[in-house]
């Protein structure tokens, strides 16, 4: 299949979904040239505020391949995927995502996240969510502990 195919494909997702009562993102992920997963957003069934179609699609194919790691593969998304979707991509190695709608055209639907891009873009300590580092005293050495045991 071409790329155009496979986002067609997201984009039927993402019109389905709507029809199903959600919102209009679907996303297919794409490994080694074959489909690994479709997905649409759920949070209208699960209540899971990160059930995006994007996040629904690296949790399948994940669990299908057995591992956490995907290098190499693609995601096509009807809608420009948002910051969390974004790291969850970098974090498990997908090479490349596309989208066919950009966030700017949701805006007049109230589907926009420049809100949420804006505020992560600041400090952390000028977020509207504070995130403030605090280590109780006397703690040290998690990160070793975890590298010591998955060194046997």
């Amino acid at each position: 299949m071409s790329a155009e195919q496979f986002m067609r494909e997201a984009l039927d997702l993402a019109r389905a979904n709507i029809r199903a009562g959600g919102r209009p993102f679907g996303a297919v992920l794409v490994y080694r040239g074959q489909v690994l997963a479709r997905a649409v957003n759920e949070i209208h069934n699960t209540q899971d505020p990160t059930a995006h179609a994007e996040m629904q699609a690296i949790r399948k194919a994940s669990h299908a391949l057995g591992q956490a790691r995907l290098d190499g593969a693609e995601i096509y998304a009807s809608g420009h995927p948002c910051p969390m979707c974004l790291a969850a991509m970098h974090l498990c190695g997908i090479e490349r995502a596309w989208f066919a709608y950009d966030n700017s055209e949701g805006e007049p639907y109230g589907l926009s996240t420049a809100a949420v891009y804006a505020q992560m873009a600041r400090p952390p300590q000028q977020q509207s969510l504070p995130l403030r580092a605090l280590k109780p005293s006397g703690e040290a050495g998690l990160y070793l502990e975890w590298q010591q045991a998955n060194a046997q």
